[in-house]
């Protein structure tokens, strides 16, 4: 997926900045602190799984994403997500 179809969306970008802030959260919290409703958030998650910068764990009926921080497009995005915010 290309960079322009991850970061066209502010809800992407927000959930994306909540994981690389907070490490791994479930769906409740990503959603509560990027101030998007579930559904929304879920949607989001699902295109950031399908691109290969989040995975999911499952515990039972919780799911907990985080960013694959071995991923170098996650290394990147943090090191502007760094820079941007200073």
């Amino acid at each position: 997926m290309r960079i322009e179809n991850i970061l066209s969306s502010k809800g992407r970008i927000r959930v994306l900045k909540v994981l690389l802030d907070v490490g791994e959260l479930n769906i409740s919290g990503i959603s509560r602190r990027a101030g998007l409703n579930y559904a929304t958030t879920n949607d989001h998650l699902e295109v950031l799984e399908r691109a290969g910068l989040v995975i999911e764990k499952r515990f039972g009926r919780i799911r907990i994403y985080k960013c694959i921080d071995s991923d170098e497009r996650i290394r990147q995005l943090r090191k502007l997500v760094e820079v941007w915010e200073s």
